[in-house]
């Protein structure tokens, strides 16, 4: 071992205390960046593979009815390199462990071999055999959440009759990873499954013989997605086709592809924090070394060391204590990533998902956090290889002293002696103080960026399902229906209200810009759904015209008094121009609203409706869901109270664990940043604290100098730093939580700003403990003793 190599561990036996505050802070950064990119590495190859292995259709059409010849033609189409037509129709389920109707969703399999496209993975069980009625393959969250198992079976109404499903065995598709009903918000695995049935048992079923309502298409490579929709579209629509639509608008594939977007903007912002951070406390360290050690410095080059022998012995200070906290960082970042991938086994049903680390993460995590130390610290390693022997010798000169505004104004002079300390050590560095603030500050926003995500969930439930959903159930029909059947709905057991809605497929285009979303049509006197904005007001339905989410109109570039061309999916396809009359700042993403009347007349197909919003009498609901479950036009029935508690129990599981995650994370870098500003300036001021001793000041006198600098610095750090958490959050919000599917608002509770606000006086407070401390312990006479 050489002599630097001693003194390099002399060193940081002597820096212990700081070294492992800002080991820490890269440390969390590094944990954050591992689980990020890993996880987003083990979610984008496992679906890739799946995908491949079980060849994932491209294109999605669904008709009303087409001949089965129309296959062939939709495999001619160039670009086309497969095509499979199914039968696919949704039906509702009575499970015996389950007051309310359930929704299955029915999918033909060819009655010999594997599909074409969108294979399955046979988990347990066998394949359903031909001709044999009632055999079916169901979903593993289906199956999980009723405990199904091969001999199992559920009742369900099938083309107006009831029916036994007998399970057989239990499968995943690449078409269901994420198995969500249209419509909601999180899967629902007690109330929403899928069944897989031979072809042939339900052409006999739902009359079907020689036609199908379903495709799937996969293209090849190059082939232009755009050009095939279109012809897709040209040949289903006289057979009633509502639009064909790509992978990307696929419901699966699109919430997976959000999840992807959301660790891709935590991988940017979170561990680009705790490096900033990081690196701005190894700057301060690095220049207070070199600065408290220039006569060793002399000395080195003195005895012969060169420059180069210099500088590298203060880089491997800095790059001790990165590796520390990036060895540290990634052990964590495995740990949490491998909790992440257990919690996505929850939602994304893959056959096999398990976390691995990505090799090309590590190494860019080595990379980027070494990077940021060394262009951090460059400034004072510098120094310290140009500072002359012979300048090095003498103590450091004390920094200029010039008269500021404050002295000149006369102000100064109503301070205490003590005060004065404190403000002309601040107007001396403006520089050091202001990256000191800038530091603590950073910690205030961090601890706002990891807790406000819990109040912007709580408002938009609250908002969504306590102010605009105020309706108990909402029925789906099977078809477009003559409104008659809403005073059938209304004399239901122990309904109450009932308000019926029409639900349409449409494509919106504005120039060169177009979006596939859902027209709701709903009554101008709606009270169970009402279009509520994120202030919580209620928005009246237009005369005439559409209601866009700001979103939506973004996107196309339209606002209010705007007109967009309006294809309509289904029914008679009509292409109308309509004005756009509001524009509203609501949680669903991507959505399109209208008076009923307007829909119905836009579909020219008199009164019909899509289902109805019901209000029912809590202490009627049995014998409710008892009829609901025999009505044969019904194709799925849900509960608000169960989706609310579902959505409940899935955010508390996740919420509160990433939550923890980042509020410990945020709490290390509050009381690394404040513990090691405190230190650090009873470092430098040690000498000028223990003349104040001799001097005849008490401790309690001379460590007020340092505790009031530090308050100060606190006092000037907790606003700005509330402004960048709220600038942060923002940031976030904007990049990863505004999509298609959902909008989530930027709402941020006072208890939040508060939280921040108390955990760093909490740092604070602990750091002038040490500080106190460490004055007390100081030892006038070495400190005293003269350098020249």
């Amino acid at each position: 071992m050489t002599a630097l190599h001693r003194k390099l561990l002399r060193d940081l036996w002597q820096l212990r205390g700081p070294a492992v505050a800002i080991s820490l802070v890269v440390a969390c950064g590094v944990a954050t960046f591992v689980m990020s990119l890993s996880t987003l590495s083990t979610l984008e190859s496992t679906r890739a593979a799946y995908y491949e292995r079980y060849r994932f259709s491209d294109v999605f059409v669904r008709v009303k009815r087409a001949p089965e010849s129309l296959a062939q033609r939709l495999a001619e189409i160039p670009g086309v390199r497969h095509a499979q037509t199914r039968i696919v129709q949704f039906v509702t389920l009575d499970v015996p462990d389950l007051p309310e109707p359930a929704t299955g969703r029915l999918v033909s399999l060819p009655d010999h071999g594997q599909p074409v496209l969108n294979g399955l993975y046979l988990q347990s069980g066998r394949w359903p055999q031909p001709r044999v009625e009632g055999e079916a393959l169901v979903s593993d969250g289906f199956a999980k959440a009723h405990q199904l198992h091969p001999g199992d079976k559920v009742r369900a109404i099938l083309n107006g009759r009831r029916q036994d499903l007998k399970i057989v065995g239990v499968a995943l598709s690449p078409e269901f990873i994420y198995q969500i009903r249209e419509g909601d918000i999180l899967p629902d695995d007690r109330r929403f499954g899928i069944f897989w049935m031979c072809r042939s048992t339900l052409e006999n079923v739902f009359d079907m013989e020689g036609a199908f309502n379903d495709a799937v298409l996969s293209l090849r490579p190059g082939s232009v997605e755009a050009e095939v929709l279109r012809r897709v579209d040209l040949l289903t629509d006289p057979y009633g086709g509502v639009g064909a639509y790509g992978r990307e608008d696929q419901v699966s594939h699109r919430f997976i592809s959000n999840e992807m977007n959301e660790l891709r903007g935590m991988a940017r912002v979170v561990p680009t924090i705790f490096l900033l951070v990081a690196g701005f406390l190894l700057q301060v360290v690095v220049s207070r070394v070199v600065g408290t050690q220039r006569e060793q410095i002399a000395m080195l080059k003195a005895f012969g060391y060169r420059r180069s022998e210099i500088g590298l012995h203060y880089l491997q200070l800095v790059l001790f204590v990165t590796l520390v906290g990036t060895a540290v960082g990634i052990g964590v970042g495995i740990w949490l990533g491998r909790g992440v991938a257990s919690m996505y086994t929850r939602f994304f049903h893959f056959p096999v998902f398990y976390f691995v680390l990505d090799g090309r993460v590590v190494v860019g995590a080595i990379l980027v956090s070494l990077g940021a130390a060394c262009l951090a610290t460059l400034g004072a390693v510098i120094r310290a290889v140009r500072l002359p022997p012979a300048e090095a010798m003498r103590p450091e000169p004390p920094p200029m002293y010039r008269a500021g505004w404050f002295e000149r104004s006369g102000l100064a002079r109503r301070l205490s002696t003590v005060t004065r300390m404190v403000q002309r050590q601040l107007t001396r560095r403006p520089l050091r103080a202001a990256l000191t603030c800038l530091g603590l500050s950073l910690a205030v926003a961090i601890l706002i960026l990891g807790s406000f995500m819990a109040d912007a969930l709580d408002h938009v439930i609250e908002t969504e399902f306590q102010i605009a959903q105020r309706q108990d159930l909402t029925l789906v029909l099977t078809e477009p229906t003559n409104g008659r059947v809403t005073a059938e709905i209304a004399h239901l057991p122990g309904v109450r209200r009932v308000e019926p809605f029409r639900s349409v497929p449409i494509r919106l285009r504005s120039g060169s810009q177009s979006r596939r979303v859902g027209l709701m049509g709903l009554t101008r006197d709606a009270e169970l759904f009402r279009i509520v904005d994120v202030q919580r007001r209620a928005i009246p339905l237009p005369l005439d015209g559409l209601i866009l989410s700001i979103s939506l109109g973004r996107k196309l570039g339209l606002g209010a008094g705007d007109y967009v061309q309006v294809e309509v999916l289904e029914g008679r396809r009509p292409h109308v121009l309509m004005r756009v009359a509001t524009l509203v700042s609501d949680f669903q993403g991507e959505s399109a609203y209208a008076p009923l009347d307007v829909v119905q007349r836009l579909m020219q197909e008199g009164d019909a409706v899509s289902g109805a919003f019901v209000s029912a009498d809590p202490a009627r609901t049995s014998a409710l869901y008892q009829k609901l479950k025999e009505t044969p036009r019904l194709v799925g029935a849900t509960l608000k109270d169960a989706a609310l508690r579902s959505l409940r129990e899935t955010i508390a599981a996740n919420l509160l664990t990433m939550r923890a995650f980042n509020v410990a994370f945020a709490c290390i870098i509050a009381f690394g940043v404040v513990y090691n500003s405190a230190r650090i300036a009873l470092a430098e001021r040690s000498r000028d604290l223990a003349t104040l001793r001799v001097l005849g000041f008490t401790r309690r006198e001379v460590s007020s100098v340092l505790l009031i600098e530090l308050g100060l610095q606190i006092a000037v750090a907790i606003p700005l730093g509330l402004l960048l958490g709220y600038g942060l959050a923002a940031f976030v919000i904007n990049s990863s939580y505004d999509t298609q599917l959902f909008r989530i608002p930027l709402i941020i509770n006072e208890s939040t700003y508060g939280f921040a606000a108390t955990v760093t006086l909490i740092a604070a407070f602990v750091s002038s403990l040490v500080v106190v401390r460490r004055v007390d312990q100081l030892d006038m006479v070495s400190v005293l003793k003269s350098r020249e």
